[in-house]
């Protein structure tokens, strides 16, 4: 997976008042921390963050953070753990980076892509991706930004899992290997306009039979008084 660098500032001020000023000037709050560092708040220069995010499909980004401070650069190899979106203009409103180590193990969710027609929807099946994301554990360099299964092969009825899934060097997964992934389902018969007509023609000739029905046993009864 590429790695990216971005450079920072640290920052002093904190509270809605400073972060608004900060969006003004086309800036957002960030906080920098891990486990065997202090909390860091800081400033992003906004178009920075977005060409990164516009560069990468990966949910899970690996970066080089280049903290500028009074005290001089420091370089940190962090992840964008949390990235907060104004949900009505789709701006970026904060941003969490984690502080990783090259030699340490992390957990990510890794999407999973489903590639090429199954042979059971060409026959009128219904593919279903059941699971789009798996747990998988492995050193940040050998992350990667998503898993393709090939379903080609899937007949109706046929399923793959978890199990099936050929991880790459360096992954694992704690996972259920039993999990379904993908499943080709059987076509929901509809029934044709014919057979619709049909089925109304039915039950219009039961509906009179009952009526005539009815009105002989009224007519036995009248007769009997």
């Amino acid at each position: 997976m590429a790695q990216y660098t971005l450079r920072v500032s640290v920052r002093d001020n904190k509270g809605k008042e400073a972060a608004k000023k900060l969006r003004r000037n086309n800036q957002i709050p960030a906080i920098f921390y891990g486990p065997d560092t202090d909390p860091l708040m800081l400033v992003v220069d906004y178009p920075d963050l977005d060409g990164i995010i516009k560069q990468t499909a990966a949910e899970n980004i690996i970066l080089g953070l280049q903290i500028e401070s009074e005290k001089g650069s420091d370089s940190k190899t962090v992840m964008l753990k949390e990235l907060q979106v104004d949900p009505l203009k789709n701006t970026y409103l904060h941003a969490d980076f984690y502080e990783v180590s090259m030699e340490r193990e992390i957990t990510v969710g890794i999407p999973i892509h489903l590639l090429n027609t199954p042979e059971g929807v060409v026959e009128g099946g219904i593919l279903q991706h059941v699971r789009r994301e798996i747990t998988i554990t492995c050193l940040p360099d050998q992350m990667v930004e998503h898993l393709d299964v090939d379903v080609s092969g899937l007949a109706i009825g046929d399923s793959i899992h978890i199990r099936d899934i050929d991880l790459p060097e360096g992954l694992t997964t704690n996972q259920d290997e039993n999990l379904t992934v993908a499943v080709v389902a059987a076509p929901t018969v509809i029934p044709e306009a014919e057979e619709i007509e049909e089925i109304e023609e039915i039950e219009g000739e039961e509906g009179e039979e009952e009526k005539e029905t009815e009105g002989e046993e009224t007519d036995s009864e009248d007769r009997s008084e």
